[in-house]
């Protein structure tokens, strides 16, 4: 009988660390330094922490938020949920990468597919968007434990952070966008909506030209565009084109809408159904549920602290597969024969092109090394994100 369970506890391990190195040893890499970089999880036999782990400042979260805080509610609340699985956003921005040859229809098909959550799998749409999570996988990962361990405070920053760019004169209603202020409630929020939803536009920014220099810290060290053009869009997203019969549906539709009124996260069961969606783990074929991370989707990437990692994972990282994959994983991960990515992203891990972790074999996995605190910002870190300047970046 423990031969058995043995034998079913190697094949478990075997299998996840098969999917992990499936895209190449840039993502196996990447998970070397998620698990010696990251604040470390409790032992299973240690019993769950009651006290709440240390809180994020307010103004730590604003500069966590700025590069997204304008994107459109809908893709807003999409992408804070895909954070939250970091190593399956790389994956997926490998993915789509390899795969530009395919029309959207195609494309969104094959990416239901995959072993994704369905925040991710829904991204294939959004290339641009992929691209911009995995310039600094320091920063995405942050980014998902901070929504995980104080959601509302998560959607608060946004909420700050647009008060003060429309204060300022940087966020207002264009032919791309719809901006409003809405109260429920005896609550103000402000609203970001596609204008035409059929197709979304996505605002490419510079955060130091939105809001200025951060009150306190450095803006993610991200590429932005440069401060003299501040923000610009990238190119409008068909959505009928990705998923057939989308016209009617409107931004509302969508799978992820965030709730700023309560300080959480809707999802639209329809949406899912309607889409076949692989993953969807909701609260049945019709309505609105509140969505719930799934630690199925963690592989093994930390959580921020002891409570978080008890609530999400009382059986170890990411649950008892991404536990396994955490202790597992790295063997022979680098091996060749073991790199069942395609030959093209095996070609580009070694140039300059290969951005899925800000091209890691030029400067890239440094910086990684050197931004500590991988699993959580820390509430006494100085600077936030170890590295970058006020907002400054070049040119895309």
């Amino acid at each position: 009988m423990f031969r058995l369970a043995e034998m079913d506890t190697m094949i478990q391990q075997s299998e996840i660390s098969h999917r992990v190195c499936r895209y190449g040893a840039a993502v196996c890499a990447a998970l070397f330094l998620l698990q010696t970089t990251a604040a470390p999880y409790p032992p299973q036999n240690a019993p769950t922490a009651t006290q709440p782990g240390p809180q994020i400042s307010p103004q730590q979260l604003d500069d966590l938020v700025a590069p997204i805080a304008l994107y459109p509610d809908p893709l807003v609340g999409e992408v804070l949920a895909a954070s939250t699985y970091p190593m399956e956003v790389a994956e997926a921005e490998q993915w789509v990468r390899d795969h530009t040859h395919w029309k959207p229809s195609k494309l969104m098909d094959e990416a239901k597919k995959q072993p994704w959550d369905p925040s991710i799998q829904a991204l294939a749409a959004f290339p641009d968007v992929l691209a911009h999570l995995t310039q600094d996988m320091n920063w995405t990962t942050q980014l998902g434990n901070a929504f995980l361990a104080q959601q509302a405070d998560v959607m608060k920053a946004v909420q700050r952070m647009r008060a003060k760019a429309e204060a300022k004169g940087t966020l207002r209603s264009t032919p791309q966008q719809t901006v409003t202020t809405q109260n429920q409630g005896g609550q103000s929020a402000i609203t970001i909506e596609p204008a035409n939803p059929d197709v979304w536009d996505v605002p490419n920014y510079n955060p130091a030209y939105i809001w200025g220099a951060p009150d306190w810290g450095v803006y993610p060290p991200l590429l932005y565009p440069g401060i003299d053009a501040g923000l610009g869009w990238y190119p409008g997203i068909d959505l009928g084109l990705y998923f057939g019969g989308w016209g009617g549906w409107g931004w509302g539709g969508w799978g992820w809408g965030p709730n700023w009124y309560g300080g959480n996260m809707f999802i639209d069961n329809s949406f899912f159904n309607r889409y076949g969606f692989r993953n969807f783990q909701g609260g049945g074929a019709l309505g609105n549920s509140t969505w719930m991370h799934n630690p199925q989707h963690r592989l093994g990437v930390p959580y921020a602290n002891r409570e978080v990692a008890g609530r999400y994972a009382p059986n170890g990282a990411g649950g008892r597969s991404g536990s396994a994959m955490a202790r597992g994983s790295n063997r022979g991960a680098l091996a060749p024969q073991q790199r069942l990515g395609s030959k093209g992203f095996e070609q580009r891990g070694s140039t300059s092109h290969h951005s899925v972790f800000g091209g890691y074999q030029h400067g890239g996995m440094t910086r990684m090394q050197s931004d500590r605190g991988f699993g959580s910002m820390g509430a006494g870190r100085i600077g936030g994100f170890g590295g970058g300047g006020h907002g400054g970046g070049g040119r895309r």
